[in-house]
């Protein structure tokens, strides 16, 4: 393999550059990078594609831009000519990722595996062609496996390896229990790699153990070892805690164009730039031109940001409604005009009533508290006007206009 790069004419030698370039892009840690290197310029050398491995442990179906940061690494790697491998943990979701769990995770049963896997598939279309995806399911050979087998497996690495493991580190530490079953789950993700003989595998640096494993398991079965790409994990709007939608900080890729619009208008000015590298379909010289373009003023943040949001929307839903979103965003929230497609709301209860019952009767807010908290911070209006006192009493109209917060608005019919 150390011998690959010299065989390369300057024009593949080239080539190799451009391909490290873009899968570089964005990427927390390469393992190792010069191994890397070399599978693609073998690959150029024998016009063989590389086998790039992302395994799926079907949990949560849903799926936000969060998790499109390593989807977005595998579109890359596709659009070069390689061949994606998509697994499928039917067999390992029994058992339940232990990454980054205090507990032992709820094992799937099939039915779950399979409505989970449908939906990711539906979702994945939308990043990565899906036609062009190698679809496997682990159970076909972890299934097969007799005890010998799993005793032999067993066999190839030491307890104490497995225990270097964050999180069984952490339970051990705080008498937390650890089941047995769950030192098989790195194990098995490991032998995935050994049976589909993948040249790179992809992940979230959570998966930096498990990735790992592939190479060990790889290395123990006289096969070349795989490259692990560890990609770093997004952070949500919030700026702070991972994206996820228990956080109430993510976009979703099937939310509705003005709304993925306007949460990215709310992404922090400092995480622009590792929104555009990790979830857009940017080159690096068109990020790096980016960031040269706001350093010296030439490019306010808030027109980058607006770009992020135009490009996020047009890459799940279109250029049409990429454009519509923007110009509904400008119209709403810049000029402060009503947008012109306000959901109805028909209400039948008491023409004259206290905004905090109105609100909570139109089901805006859960509870009283919540309603007049949100007054308080000036975040409700009625037909334009802010409320800002929460004792005020309503005298309704047919057409009157509610605003919450700078997203939300419903029109009442009487």
């Amino acid at each position: 393999m150390k011998d690959v790069k010299a065989k390369l004419t300057e024009e593949q030698q080239t080539e190799v550059k451009r391909q490290m370039a873009i899968y570089s892009q964005g990427v927390q840690e390469i393992i190792p990078t010069e191994e890397l290197e070399n599978k693609i310029a073998k690959s150029i050398l024998e016009n063989k594609p590389l086998k790039i491995k992302l395994g799926l442990d079907p949990s949560a179906p849903d799926v936000h831009l969060g998790h499109t940061v390593v989807l977005n690494k595998m579109r890359q790697f596709q659009e070069n000519g390689h061949i994606i491998q998509l697994i499928i943990g039917d067999f390992t979701g029994k058992i339940g990722d232990p990454t980054g769990k205090s507990v032992a995770r709820k094992q799937l049963t099939d039915e779950e595996v399979k409505h989970n896997a449908k939906t990711y598939f539906e979702q994945f279309a939308n990043v990565i062609d899906m036609e062009k995806v190698e679809l496997h399911y682990n159970s076909k050979w972890l299934s097969k496996l007799n005890f010998e087998d799993v005793i032999q497996l067993a066999g190839k690495i030491t307890v104490a390896r497995l225990l270097e493991r964050d999180d069984f580190e952490e339970r051990i530490t705080f008498g937390k229990p650890i089941s047995l079953h769950e030192f098989f789950y790195p194990l098995m993700q490991g032998y995935d790699s050994v049976m589909l003989e993948s040249d790179i595998e992809l992940g979230g640096t959570d998966q930096h153990f498990n990735i790992l494993m592939g190479r060990h398991f790889q290395e123990k079965f006289g096969k070349e070892k795989q490259v692990a790409l560890l990609m770093p994990l997004l952070e949500g709007l919030d700026g702070v805690e991972k994206m996820s939608k228990s956080k109430h900080n993510y976009i979703g890729i099937d939310e509705s164009p003005q709304e993925m619009y306007g949460k990215a208008m709310s992404i922090p000015d400092e995480l622009m730039l590792k929104y555009f590298e990790l979830i857009t379909d940017f080159t690096p010289d068109q990020i790096q031109k980016i960031k040269e373009q706001i350093e010296i003023d030439t490019l306010h943040p808030r027109d980058a940001k607006m770009l992020l949001g135009k490009t996020i929307v047009r890459m799940y839903q279109g250029l049409e409604a990429a454009e519509k979103a923007e110009q509904h965003f400008i119209s709403v929230f810049q000029k402060g005009d009503m947008p012109e497609d306000i959901p109805t709301v028909k209400w039948t209860g008491e023409s004259e009533i206290a905004i905090i019952e109105f609100l909570v009767g139109l089901q805006l807010f859960q509870s009283k508290s919540e309603a007049r908290r949100m007054i308080e911070n000036r975040g409700v209006k009625i037909n334009g006007d802010t409320v800002e006192d929460t004792n005020a009493q309503l005298t309704l109209s047919d057409g009157l206009i509610v605003q919450v917060g700078k997203r939300k608005f419903i029109k009442i019919t009487l």
